[in-house]
């Protein structure tokens, strides 16, 4: 099947076929009845690779305590995407200005104040703190879906405001976290590559911010600390990443003051799958309607 690439036509079809559902602000969209079954029917997929490894699933709300935020020092790196939650909490005269101000288009967000929770920004951070201590011997393991926030608003549909990754946090000795990411990126491309997609994988860089930024994103291909498996979906020369492995090696370790069975410093990796751009991957790749997806592609998936 010949395919034509770009954001337009992806957001086209995609809304065409009543998957993605336009709400007005560029990367925020609601979701149709097959795309929500096609997103749960992959992430069952991934339940079933991974229930060999016995991870403990936990759950955690779309917020974070901003202590936490603070503390992990993503806003040293990536201050442009992270999204603070502000509240009204004045007098009842304040709430008479604000409501003059809404109702006559002037700004009334100056009467509202920061509070306690932020926007989860990465799938992972809400697990740290719940390390700090001693590690069992074989260290821990542990299973998510999280929504995450990016404030990165754009007409591209695969660069989301807000989304859902799968996600698994290793933590223990630097060998046990190696050994585990690397099995996971061999696991990883064969999940999407078993679904007929065109996967392959690449040393990958974050966004880090400003000019500092760009020497760590160099630092951290340079000691591939991190890959994607990327797929075709909105560009044929550009893929876009729908899963991503990173190697924090100590940094969560000692920001959260994670110690390993002998008392060393404990080592951090984190797997994710983007399960909305994994759905759009497999849109574009297969076609608009599953019916008519590959059977191979439909048996993985039990359509």
């Amino acid at each position: 099947m010949s395919i034509d690439f770009s954001p337009e036509l992806l957001t086209d079809d995609l809304v065409a076929a009543g998957h993605i559902i336009p709400v007005g602000v560029p990367g925020i969209f609601g979701r149709g009845p097959v795309f929500e079954d096609v997103l749960r029917r992959f992430d069952d997929y991934v339940s079933r690779v991974a229930a060999p490894d016995q991870a403990t699933r936990m759950s955690f709300p779309p917020c974070l305590d901003r202590k936490v935020l603070e503390r992990s020092e993503y806003l040293d790196s990536f201050p442009h995407l992270a999204g603070t939650i502000f509240s009204f909490n004045g007098t009842e005269a304040q709430h008479k200005e604000l409501i003059e101000n809404v109702h006559e288009g002037r700004p009334w967000t100056h009467l509202q104040t920061m509070t306690a929770v932020c926007l989860t920004p990465a799938a992972c951070y809400p697990v740290y703190p719940s390390f700090t201590g001693t590690l069992p011997e074989g260290g821990r393991l542990v299973d998510m879906q999280n929504w995450v926030f990016r404030h990165e608003p754009s007409a591209e549909p695969t660069r989301m405001q807000s989304f859902r990754v799968r996600e698994f946090v290793r933590v223990g000795t630097p060998d046990m976290v190696v050994a585990w990411r690397d099995l996971w990126l061999q696991r990883g491309l064969e999940i999407l590559q078993s679904l007929e997609l065109p996967a392959h994988t690449e040393v990958a860089s974050d966004p880090f911010f400003g000019r500092g930024g760009r020497m760590l994103a160099a630092n951290q291909r340079e000691q591939q600390l991190k890959f994607e498996v990327v797929v075709p979906v909105i560009s044929a020369d550009k893929p876009t990443a729908v899963c991503s492995f990173n190697y924090h090696q100590d940094h969560f370790g000692k920001l959260f003051d994670i110690r390993t069975a002998v008392g060393e410093v404990a080592h951090t990796a984190c797997l994710g799958f983007g399960l909305e751009r994994i759905v759009m991957a497999l849109f574009r790749t297969h076609g608009m309607q599953p019916t008519g997806w590959p059977q191979a592609t439909r048996t993985q998936l039990g359509l």
